[in-house]
């Protein structure tokens, strides 16, 4: 089928009455960025007819070429389809576009799954001004990078009321990958979300600190990489044994006492700033390890510093 034909069908769909089979199968994908124009050629590849906006126009063309339909506006947009998807760069956005009066009005009694990336509480808060509107809403997080939208690789989280889930998950599966719902607290997808970033941001900026003190010895990234690869490969099966020591309070340090882990995050720290790199990061981590120690703790493994973290 070509695209011109593609649209004139998705154009037929959206002004019919399509009933409940055609509202179904529609969604609205409200921001256009790389992300979001993922989610909607994902939705277009999938046969669901998809209504587009973008709060900066010029966005939409390739998709709509593809047989997507254009809202000239954010309220025609979400009044398109029983389902909106939001994707923007964080609340702020979102809120700037679903909080305007038309648009409130137009999702009442709608839902919206909001996959901007944000913190729980933020997440809280849209779901309280959601249902204060009478507007169903689910949050969620993407953990994958936007290529992989539309593939067996592409991980959502969602998180909200089950019912609610399952009644779109038909219609979110044609995004790919795997589907969890991770509880119906509203913020636990975001609650994994930060979390999960948090770990790879604390890991790049781990391996960037580590490429610069290599090459201020000498060492060259390429050299380096094959033996960061065999470090990250050690760190699965610890993740999985310190779950477990975290949750049971077991805090083992049979492999790696505390007292050794600091030995080696001062010779971290020494060394870089011999070369005058910042040890700023590592210093922190230093000083998490002596407090754990100070506690008592300096026999045990290393996630009890999550524990001493975590103390009020």
């Amino acid at each position: 089928m070509s695209t011109s034909t593609q649209h004139e069908h998705a154009t037929a769909r959206l002004s019919s009455d399509g009933g409940p089979e055609a509202e179904a199968n529609a969604v609205t994908v409200l921001g256009l960025g790389p992300m979001g124009q993922e989610l909607a050629g994902a939705f277009l590849a999938a046969g669901v007819r998809t209504t587009v906006w973008n709060r900066t126009p010029g966005k939409e063309k390739e998709l709509v070429e593809r047989g997507a339909v254009r809202a000239a506006s954010a309220e025609e947009a979400v009044a398109a389809s029983e389902l909106t998807v939001v994707c923007v760069v964080n609340y702020d956005a979102s809120d700037a576009i679903l909080r305007r009066d038309a648009v409130t009005d137009a999702l009442k009694g709608r839902t919206v799954v909001n996959l901007s990336a944000d913190t729980p509480a933020r997440a809280r808060d849209t779901a309280e001004w959601a249902d204060r509107h009478g507007i169903q809403y689910l949050d969620g997080a993407i953990m994958t990078p936007a290529p992989s939208i539309g593939t067996p690789d592409a991980v959502f989280l969602h998180s909200g009321p089950r019912e609610l889930y399952e009644r779109h998950l038909p219609v979110l599966e044609a995004l790919g990958g795997t589907h969890t719902h991770v509880g119906s607290e509203i913020n636990r997808a975001a609650a994994f979300d930060v979390a999960l970033l948090d770990i790879f941001w604390t890991a790049m900026a781990g391996y960037a600190h580590a490429v610069a003190l290599a090459r201020a010895e000498g060492i060259g990234a390429r050299e380096l990489a094959p033996f960061a690869q065999g470090i990250a490969a050690i760190l699965p099966p610890l993740f999985e044994e310190w779950a477990g020591d975290a949750d049971d309070g077991t805090f083992s340090g049979r492999i790696n006492p505390l007292t050794s882990g600091a030995s080696s995050m001062a010779h971290i720290v020494h060394a870089s700033e011999e070369h005058g790199i910042d040890a700023g990061v590592m210093r922190a981590v230093e000083g998490w390890a002596r407090r754990t120690i100070g506690l008592g703790h300096g026999a045990e493994g290393f996630i009890r510093v999550a524990e001493v973290l975590g103390r009020h």
